[in-house]
């Protein structure tokens, strides 16, 4: 290891092992790189298996500023097929179990030795191992800052007596339309636009304990960036600084942390595509906001009924699906958004948002500017 290799800060990335994270983090990675650092990512074993399989050896090769490394997931290993998928709570409640150990151990013996660990936002077990070697930690949120906030506040559904249901009429029964005034930055929403593991009458949900568990976790690490831009979340990220713990907002007082993320798809990117039946996952959301593109939601789980509702309302740039899907309805929905007075408006809507997203990233812009901040906090740190 040359002495220059040394001198580089030496990030590690550790994204939560499901293509919809790991896409968001390894752009990031690569951003770092580009940047002058030395880059670590790490993939759980069955994901970093699941990679040699598809692409070969050299997918995982490297380089020798930019590697791959590999922990356990506390997982047996899936018994009829090598790529079945996993079940997302028994992973979710065993990476929170299991990985402290095993990432703590890679940490100790990667060289040059690390100055910054970067997380998903649900990998939070690397705060504390960050802490134990002394660098600093981000969390890395790598869906919408407004589900983030509706993860906060899983809590205050417990101590209101709504979670959880005491019975399964509450999915037809009108109480989902329950209006939430006392979530601070959203406005204008239901019960049933909060991230969808509150729908249960188990009070010892997996995902519902895990994810209000991971957001409050958030809040201990150094940094947080968030997979958005200024403009586009403005009140909910006012919202977030608002209840950040005093040392935090001390910590980063006058640079504030909001990256935005855009992965260019060539589909959204033609001229003849007028409209995107989406189900509102983060990544989908902000990649056609960023190609001007007005969507027709279609939400399933977790953060996607909260993006659903903020694209056709504070937005503006989408359509519902309703929640017994007709084709009659989806294609009213299509012709609406092709040919309806509607459809223009949503259209003109998602083109203004485009140019600000567009601005947010170019020189000067916000994301830019906090992007450059973030790097030279890093940099600071080695100092």
């Amino acid at each position: 290891m040359g002495s220059t290799d040394r001198r580089k800060p030496h990030v590690v990335c550790v994204p939560y092992p499901s293509q919809g994270h790991v896409t968001p983090m390894m752009w990031l990675s690569k951003l770092l790189h580009s940047r002058g650092f030395h880059v670590t990512f790490v993939n759980t074993d069955f994901n970093h298996r699941r990679l040699i399989r598809s692409h070969g050896h050299a997918s995982v090769a490297g380089l020798p500023d930019f590697r791959f490394e590999s922990i356990p997931d506390g997982l047996p290993p899936p018994p009829d097929h090598h790529d079945a998928t996993q079940d997302v709570p028994a992973l979710c409640d065993s990476t929170r179990k299991n990985c402290l150990g095993p990432f703590r151990l890679l940490l100790q013996r990667l060289v040059p030795p690390v100055t910054c660990v970067v997380s998903d936002g649900v990998m939070s077990f690397a705060i504390e191992a960050a802490r134990e070697i002394g660098v600093p930690e981000v969390q890395f949120w790598t869906a919408s800052a407004c589900s983030f906030m509706g993860y906060l506040h899983y809590r205050e559904l417990i101590s209101r007596g709504i979670f959880p249901f005491k019975d399964k009429k509450f999915m037809s029964d009108g109480t989902l339309d329950t209006p939430i005034d006392w979530i601070p930055g959203m406005r204008n929403i239901r019960l049933k636009d909060l991230p969808s593991f509150l729908r249960t009458t188990d009070p010892n949900d997996i995902m519902f304990d895990f994810m209000g568990e991971e957001a409050q976790n958030c809040l201990n690490a150094t940094t947080i960036i968030f997979n958005t831009f200024d403009a586009f979340e403005h009140e909910v990220l006012e919202a977030v600084a608002e209840i950040l713990p005093e040392e935090f907002l001390e910590e980063i007082k006058g640079r504030a942390l909001l990256v935005s993320w855009c992965n260019q798809v060539k589909v959204l990117a033609h001229s003849s595509i007028g409209a995107f039946l989406t189900h509102c996952g983060w990544n989908s959301t902000l990649e056609t906001v960023c190609e001007g593109v007005p969507v027709i939601c279609w939400p399933f789980f977790a953060d996607q009924q909260t993006n659903c509702r903020y694209a056709c309302t504070d937005w503006g740039i989408g359509l519902e699906v309703g929640y017994d899907v007709k084709r009659e309805e989806v294609e009213g929905l299509v012709r609406e958004m092709m040919e309806g007075d509607k459809g223009k408006e949503l259209k003109r809507k998602a083109w203004e948002w485009k140019q600000k997203a567009e601005e947010s990233t170019d020189v000067g812009g916000s994301s830019y500017i906090n992007f450059d901040r973030f790097i030279k906090e890093a940099l600071h740190c080695m100092e």
